[in-house]
């Protein structure tokens, strides 16, 4: 004991549990996202999801992101606002406004304010009182988007707005897109992670809890992480008898995350170059919430059409329904319970990482160094710098007929690993159908020449 605090013991000790006692720090830079923070000011440099087109009706919806009280709505005009939440008159709460042909209305005393902030209408005073008014006060707003179900906004300096980005997995055709909306009790960090940890799939969907996607998934094999122009990738190449299933995490910075298909994927059948199940923005409501926004992907490419159900997009997120008997959390723990048991910050210092963490390790010093770029005023890369049409992804399934070749099957499962992110990689800079027959053709290649040593 040291001036009445415990020490840390760095030798694992039996019984040691008083040495335990001690408060680990959070990692701040990255976890706290209020204004003015660090991973803040990064977050808001980019297009985020506040909000799906179903949950807006004829009244505004009070909502929170960010660490900031907002309020979306849609005017009579049909057109989208996101605003501060007070009044900058006497600060009542717009949640209680109302929504007019052009703008909304505070219900206090009538001041109409535009989608953009503009004032536009200060009633019941004398002469000269609202020129004077509109010259000097608007309600802080920010721009907004709508896209296939979800309702965007860019929270950051406005003379920075980037270009929305196109993903080619929102422009596959026949596909449905599912939106939905995933919330977790807890920092956004520690639910972004999981996206970079590929062996938690083999543990904690399968392995301990029931078998919440398909028996393949239990299966252990050989990690890899790859950086990309705009973010990292994980693969986990498992062998299931004799098929090689290559799965793909995908983390686009900062907060962008997409993944093999849920249920459309088992590692039995050969599935060339299929796509993500998720199209998900991890998104920090403020330091101890978070809120996933996602569209679920169905169709030959995603996941089968019978799970575009009410249940399916929880399934697909997390492998289990969000609400559910404690007994059965406890009995069945799926990535609500793994993230939020962490606590609602978790204890960074604490941690013990390994190997299998290099993901984690990789976009955190990633984040990190985003942040401190953005705090000496560096304008953070946008996914639209690389690449001018349809943003190239990666997340989702190979599986190919390779069977076992020789005594050292670990090192043939990194060599298909690779193989097949290379032809993924030789055709990132093709779009659409082109892209997709040059992956095909080259992994059909694979799957009938073997990969050699």
């Amino acid at each position: 004991m040291a001036n009445g605090r415990r020490t840390h013991q760095a030798k694992a000790l039996p019984y040691g549990g008083y040495h335990q006692t001690w408060v680990g720090q959070n990692d701040a830079e990255l976890t706290r996202v209020g204004p003015g923070t660090l991973c803040g000011e990064v977050l808001r440099r980019y297009w985020q999801p506040v909000a799906m087109s179903q949950e807006l009706g004829d009244l505004p919806r009070l909502l929170r992101i960010l660490g900031e009280d907002l309020v979306v709505f849609r005017d009579k005009g049909g057109r989208l606002g996101l605003v501060h939440r007070r009044c900058p008159h006497r600060r009542a709460s717009l949640e209680y406004g109302v929504c007019e042909d052009r703008g909304i209305r505070c219900c206090y005393h009538g001041w109409r304010f535009d989608v953009d902030g503009r004032l536009l209408e200060v009633p019941g005073q004398p002469a000269g009182v609202e020129a004077r008014m509109k010259e000097t006060v608007a309600l802080g707003a920010y721009p907004t988007l709508e896209v296939k179900g979800l309702i965007f906004a860019y929270l950051g300096p406005p003379e920075e707005k980037p270009a929305f980005p196109i993903y080619d997995t929102m422009e596959i055709p026949d596909q449905v897109m599912t939106p939905y909306k995933a919330p977790f009790a807890c920092n956004w960090l520690q639910v972004l992670d999981a996206i970079v940890d590929p062996i938690h799939t083999s543990f904690l969907h399968a392995r301990i809890s029931r078998q919440q996607f398909s028996e393949g998934f239990g299966a252990l094999g050989e990690i890899k992480f790859y950086e990309r122009p705009s973010g990292y990738l994980g693969t986990f190449t498992r062998r299931v008898g004799d098929h090689v299933w290559v799965r793909t995490n995908e983390l686009v910075l900062p907060n962008f995350t997409q993944a093999g298909a849920a249920f459309a994927a088992d590692g039995t059948r050969a599935r060339y170059f299929g796509r993500t199940a998720f199209s998900r923005w991890v998104v920090p409501v403020d330091d101890e919430s978070t809120v996933c926004y996602a569209w679920a992907n169905f169709g030959e490419r995603g996941d089968p059409p019978e799970w575009n159900t009410w249940e399916g997009p929880q399934l697909i997120e997390q492998g289990e329904l969000f609400e559910r008997p404690y007994e059965e959390r406890q009995r069945f723990p799926a990535d609500l319970e793994a993230t939020e048991g962490m606590g609602r910050i978790s204890e960074h210092e604490k941690e013990n990482l390994v190997p299998s963490d290099k993901g984690i390790v990789l976009y955190r010093k990633r984040l990190r160094e985003l942040c401190r770029a953005t705090e000496k005023g560096k304008r953070p890369a946008q996914p639209t710098d690389h690449w001018p049409g349809p943003v190239p992804t990666y997340g989702g399934d190979t599986v190919l007929r390779l069977p076992p070749n020789g005594s050292d099957d670990a090192a043939y499962l990194q060599r298909i690993g690779q193989a097949v992110m290379e032809a993924q990689f030789e055709a990132e800079g093709l779009t659409g159908a082109a892209r997709d027959e040059a992956v095909i053709v080259r992994l059909k290649r694979i799957e009938a020449e073997g990969i050699g040593e």
